[in-house]
């Protein structure tokens, strides 16, 4: 029993114009969205990999899963003996498969479908040592080439409750919990991939983030400089260095800074004690819930070696090739 594939997520958004605008820069293509949604999906995908649905504020609309045969009766028994309630659809929303509200109260829809078949991309050529498959071509995508993604990859839900959260979509769904750190974040699986949904403790339910797969290290790169040319905010990138072989990432906060000794606003402020403790002074200054940024990298890293303004960060990671 168990849902096997990740199918779309759906957002309400303040402005679907704006908000196809961006998932078509992104390289998503119209899905010829119907009077209620648009719907967008990867090139040479037969289905939809995101609506967005009109609204007062952006917020999660809805989640959909795919388990195919067999595996969508046992995935509605499995919620049935959970005594979890079947749901009609929201309004606009693709009708048919299951329906109902995970415990936080998102909207969860479950279909008897496979995961969508994938283009077949061209094999990369690299060169190593003993084999030489690219001469006198060069190795990385040429400037001004369309970056598209591949398939959905994951989303990232904030949760009050973590754990009723992850026996919820590992119990009553059959999804597999890939890795976790403490009562702070949980990594959950339904394919191959290390995760195609994550959690993250929070005060209260949220949408943070969707993620698409691309064909490279080198279309990500190229990704993100088409989006800054359109005029989005840009994010933060990927690198290697060549002689240390160390992977980086460089941030660039373009405010004042912080002064990373005092952060009472964040999980690394309160980490020999209680790491959720920040929660109270972020709803009292008005921000948005998270927070775990500085604590998870510190942890996942090598060094991290700040700037004296306290707005750019340089994370190292180091290898042993």
């Amino acid at each position: 029993m168990a849902v096997r594939t990740f199918l779309h997520y759906a957002l309400e958004v303040p402005d679907q114009t704006v908000g196809q605008r961006f998932y078509e820069d992104f390289g998503l293509m119209d899905g010829a969205g119907s009077r209620d949604a648009v719907r967008l999906r990867p090139e040479g995908h037969g289905r939809d990999a995101v609506l967005l649905y009109g609204g007062p504020r952006k917020h999660l609309h809805h989640l959909c899963y795919g388990a195919p045969g067999e595996d969508f009766a046992r995935v509605r028994e499995s919620l049935a003996r959970a005594g979890v309630r079947e749901i009609d659809p929201p309004r606009g929303a693709p009708e048919g498969g299951v329906w109902v509200r995970d415990p936080d109260g998102n909207a969860v829809n479950v279909r008897d479908e496979a995961a969508p078949a994938l283009p077949a991309d061209s094999p990369l050529t690299l060169n190593g040592p003993g084999y030489v498959q690219r001469e006198v071509i060069r190795g990385y995508p040429e400037r001004g080439r369309r970056i598209a993604p591949r398939k959905l990859g994951h989303v990232l839900l904030f949760t009050p409750d973590l754990e009723r959260l992850i026996r919820f979509y590992t119990g009553t769904l059959g999804m597999k919990l890939s890795d976790r750190s403490r009562g702070i974040i949980a990594f959950l699986r339904c394919n191959t991939d290390h995760h195609t949904l994550a959690l993250l403790s929070s005060h209260a339910p949220g949408f943070h983030h969707a993620s698409f797969q691309v064909g490279s290290v080198d279309e990500i790169a190229m990704g993100a400089m088409r989006m800054a040319e359109r005029g989005w905010q840009p994010g933060w990138g990927l690198g290697r260095h060549v002689i240390g072989s160390n992977f980086v990432y460089y941030l660039r906060d373009p405010g004042p800074g912080f002064n990373r000794e005092n952060l009472q606003h964040a999980a690394v402020g309160h980490s020999q004690g209680n790491p959720m403790a920040h929660f109270d002074k972020r709803q009292e200054l008005g921000m948005r819930p998270g927070g775990f940024g500085i604590l998870l990298v510190r942890n996942l890293v090598d060094e991290l070696v700040y700037n004296e303004r306290g707005n750019e960060v340089i994370l190292i990671k180091y290898t042993d090739r």
